[in-house]
């Protein structure tokens, strides 16, 4: 996986993610695409694209989150979505788990709701998209997982609900990616 397969197979990943965002009835809520992931399966890959990222902007955080490093990039200039500035890209490095697939696996949605555990940040989500009841109750061939992510030096809960399908993940948040990197400096 080299930094030019991500850059081509943006679009497609980006076309889809869309797709799925609208199945799911998000598209109308809003809500900021804080940042984009990737998955890679050695960390002579993460090593390589940690190289190359930062030819095209900042390492805003390093940190260890549930064993691993994770990296933060802030783009010099922003990968686009449709209409969506996304201005991060989440770089992890790979854990004991191999990905079926390397590549753009995920994107993040804040919900600015100050949510600090996963049922308070689901009842928010649900109170602006009654349609995703049956999903979160899990009748629907969409898999969802609740998490709450923790760096080492992180002071700022950010509960995660994911959801998943045909390889494509949209994750809803209620703290931006920035904001939690500022609360690990306090």
């Amino acid at each position: 996986m080299t930094y030019q397969d991500l850059i081509s197979s943006w679009s497609t990943f980006s076309n889809n993610i869309q797709a799925f965002s609208q199945q799911l009835g998000l598209d109308t809520l809003e809500l900021e695409c804080d940042h984009t992931a990737l998955r890679v399966n050695s960390n002579q890959s993460a090593d390589q694209l940690r190289q190359a990222f930062a030819k095209v902007g900042n390492i805003i955080s390093d940190n260890m989150i549930n064993g691993r490093p994770i990296l933060i990039i802030e783009l010099d200039t922003p990968l686009m979505m449709g209409s969506t500035a996304i201005e991060c890209v989440e770089l992890p490095y790979p854990g004991e788990k191999t990905y079926p697939q390397e590549g753009w696996e995920h994107i993040e949605l804040v919900l600015d709701c100050g949510a600090t555990d996963c049922d308070t940040l689901a009842q928010a989500l649900l109170e602006k998209a009654p349609q995703l009841a049956p999903v979160l109750a899990g009748d629907t061939d969409v898999k969802v997982k609740m998490s709450s992510p923790k760096g080492d030096k992180e002071r700022l809960a950010n509960p995660t609900i994911a959801f998943k399908k045909n390889g494509l993940c949209v994750k809803i948040h209620s703290h931006g990616i920035k904001a939690v990197i500022a609360s690990e400096a306090e």
